[in-house]
């Protein structure tokens, strides 16, 4: 089975928790604070691997979370931190943030990386908390949060070429007599429920990747029929291949054939209209195949603007006797020589230039109201802070509260008709407003 969309589910690891600890030890006075920092939570990281082909792997699992630091210890010792989790995926994968729909990268070489999910930074121990005013305090950070993530994976295959056209033209026979490859061939629609790859080698010692891509009826761009699913992998080609059944042999015309996928590659996406397109004319030695080609060059002259514009290419080939083969593989590599890579739009990089103005910064906290009257906390900053604060320690306490102090959280309470002994909540936990 072929799968090349999936959405998962990443989740950094935790840092560790720091210690409050302190030297207890014979023969040394007043040994003071010994706890220790947690340690760093382990990264969750894609790797590239040439040996993979599909996203199957992530048909059965979707939820991958990396492990947490170790929590610090006595006599100032840290934590271990935990090593980042390797997930695999094939060449050609891009990762794309859900929630924000920000692609994150484009995973394209072997053995590439991408961190999708950062661990957090371990807690500090009390020893980090000394300071001549405080020698022994009782105060230690939990470990920061890892980062989570919902993640959307699509797989665009890495081929040079792509060859596109209607159910049984040809391009998987064709695809089969020019490399290695041996897709299902049959006669009848949809034999191509995936893309097969397959190494082309031309007469002349060149070589390149050639996609055979499932068939484009019309209506495939609006999602009719198996091609909406596959048009995602020709943005990756750098030369397109529109492989057309000259003989006719389906009752359809030629020429409408043409106009018809074009019109869907054009629809999908317009920037597929820049890629060169060479046409094969496909099963010239079926009758009928020489006057439908004649009819067809004529159309194709009629689409030039003027005399000064390039003609269309054709080539008459018959996947079937090897006959024109040979010749279509040297002009399309040829054409390669000379036409470079196609970059993604999304992931388009911005200009040089960078303007820097003043922007205020964010508070990191929302206030709101419930209607039992109890005053709501959230936000990110603020959410971490809590998740960080270790509430076993009456002095950690103190903190938290001058932190939200800091942030203006009081005084906007305040402001805002809050009076002592209000319900406040952060997340699932509740405290009482007090002056």
């Amino acid at each position: 089975m072929f799968l090349d969309q999936v959405t998962i589910n990443v989740k950094a690891g935790k840092g560790g928790d720091g210690m409050v600890a302190f030297r207890r030890e014979k023969y040394v006075p007043d040994g003071g604070p010994a706890g220790g920092d947690g340690g760093k939570g382990g990264s969750l990281i894609f790797v590239v691997d040439e040996g993979l082909r599909t996203l199957m792997d992530f048909r059965f699992t979707r939820h991958y979370k990396a492990e947490d630091g170790e929590n610090g210890m006595s006599k100032s010792m840290h934590g271990r931190g935990a090593g980042d989790k390797v997930v695999k995926v094939p060449p050609g994968t891009v990762v794309r943030d859900i929630d924000t729909g920000i692609v994150l990268g484009d995973l394209i070489h072997d053995g590439q990386r991408l961190v999708v999910a950062k661990g957090g930074r371990g807690g500090r121990g009390n020893v980090r908390f000394a300071t001549p005013r405080n020698p022994a305090p009782e105060v230690a950070e939990n470990g920061e949060p890892g980062e989570e993530r919902n993640l959307e994976l699509e797989l665009k295959v890495l081929a040079d070429v792509g060859l596109v056209g209607y159910p049984s033209v040809g391009k998987s026979t064709l695809l089969s007599v020019v490399s290695a490859a041996r897709p299902k061939i049959g006669a009848y629609h949809f034999t191509t429920l995936v893309p097969n790859l397959g190494m082309v080698q031309t007469d002349n010692g060149k070589s390149f990747v050639m996609a055979d891509l499932p068939g484009l009826i019309e209506g495939a761009s609006q999602g009719i029929g198996l091609g909406i699913q596959f048009l995602r992998h020709i943005e990756r080609t750098r030369v397109i291949l529109h492989v057309i059944d000259m003989s006719g042999s389906e009752g359809r015309d030629p020429y409408d054939d043409y106009v018809t996928i074009n019109n869907e590659l054009e629809s999908y996406d317009l920037r597929l209209m820049e890629r060169p397109q060479l046409i094969v004319a496909n099963k010239m030695d079926m009758p009928e195949a020489e006057e439908n080609l004649k009819a067809f060059r004529k159309k194709i002259q009629a689409l030039k603007k003027d005399e000064y514009d390039d003609d269309i290419l054709i080539f008459p080939i018959s996947a079937v006797t090897h006959k024109g083969t040979s010749n279509l593989l040297n002009a399309t590599a040829d054409i390669l020589d000379v036409t470079s890579e196609f970059q993604l739009e999304e992931l388009d990089q911005e200009e040089e230039t960078v303007l820097y103005k003043y922007t205020p910064e964010e508070k990191g906290y929302e206030i709101t109201r419930d209607p039992d009257a109890t005053w709501v906390l959230s936000g990110e900053k603020l959410e971490k802070l809590f998740k960080m604060t270790n509430f076993s320690h009456d002095e950690s306490i103190r903190r938290f509260a001058r932190q939200l102090r800091a942030m203006g959280i009081d005084e906007e309470m305040r402001e805002r008709g809050a009076v002592d002994g209000d319900t406040v909540r952060i997340m699932k936990y509740e405290f009482e407003f007090v002056e």
